[in-house]
């Protein structure tokens, strides 16, 4: 038996496990999402985590899924390493790409088995096909420089490996974190697959570093922020003195927060000619995601329209 407490729900229960959860669009656009997919009766639980909390206590909110029946499952923000790392053993399945990445961000239970998967490799090339369309790094010789090395980082880099057109693949990518076994997990990573792709893993914290290593790219290249700076900590990768590339494309993964790093992109959106994105249809493709995956939906392009029309009036 588990030593851990559960609280029985009454009600079909889907659970956001994130840092700031309740500062989510999702809290108020889950209850129409749910009318639009024919579920009302599901509501949305928030639960908080401390950045990289005890083991135990990933472990309590993986059994109290794992455990209550009416818990349904959860999507899974900032804490998919930290969560997998401590309770893979809870898991009667995990899909292919969770044990690849060591991590998740979808809990689900089919036929009363707890599945565990890494739905971002997916959900971040549904969002970068949406900005730059096929065949850019082809067309442009663009490289991708992209601060942090987590989940979403990685989620990225697979699938920039997995385009099978050769012009939807750069020829760099640069990942920087400040935490060395980040980018140890993503040198083994790389080590495990077969690309044609150049990828560099870049051990820093100091900003004009990092505004150098941007200095360096060619025109056209795609710069991302997937630090969690300026959303779950305050701040920007790079100084106010940084230049963006001619012609580029800058994503920050965030929507919500400070987001200073998108204010800096959009400070030079006109004179530098970028394409500057944040992190709203990304936020889309992840929750309708992992909401089709809990709840058993068949997710089809016309039924995510609906969903991100939906979204757009709340926004």
């Amino acid at each position: 038996m588990h030593a851990y407490p559960v609280v029985p729900k009454t009600t079909p229960t889907f659970y956001f496990i994130g840092v700031t959860t309740r500062q989510s669009s999702i809290v108020k656009l889950f209850p129409r999402w749910m009318e639009l997919l024919g579920r009302p009766e599901v509501v949305l639980e928030c639960i908080d985590h401390k950045i990289h909390d005890a083991p135990e206590a990933y472990r309590a909110t993986v059994a109290q899924i794992k455990y209550d029946p009416l818990s349904l499952g959860a999507l899974v923000t900032t804490h998919k390493m930290d969560i997998y790392a401590a309770a893979q053993d809870m898991f009667d399945y995990l899909d292919p790409y969770a044990r690849l990445t060591q991590e998740l961000s979808s809990i689900s239970k089919r036929d009363g088995r707890l599945e565990g998967h890494a739905k971002d490799p997916i959900t971040v090339g549904l969002s970068l096909q949406a900005i730059i369309g096929s065949g850019y790094f082809g067309r442009t010789g663009a490289h991708v420089l992209c601060f942090g090395a987590g989940g979403s980082a990685i989620a990225l880099l697979l699938h920039l490996i997995s385009r099978e057109d050769k012009a939807d693949r750069p020829e760099r990518m640069i990942l920087v974190d400040l935490l060395p076994p980040r980018l140890d997990h993503v040198r083994r990573l790389v080590e495990q697959l077969n690309t044609d792709i150049v990828v560099e893993c870049v051990l820093n914290d100091d900003p004009r570093r990092n505004d150098a290593l941007m200095a360096s790219l060619p025109p056209g290249s795609l710069v991302v922020n997937a630090t969690g700076l300026g959303k779950d900590l305050p701040g920007s990768p790079i100084t106010d003195q940084a230049v963006f590339p001619c012609n580029g494309v800058v994503w920050e993964f965030n929507y919500r927060g400070e987001l200073d790093f998108l204010r800096q992109a959009l400070r030079q959106q006109q004179t530098r000619h970028l394409r500057v994105e944040d992190g709203w249809l990304y936020f889309l493709h992840g929750w309708s995601q992992v909401i089709a995956q809990v709840l058993h939906i068949d997710l089809s392009d016309e039924l995510f329209a609906k969903l991100e029309s939906a979204a757009a009036a709340l926004r």
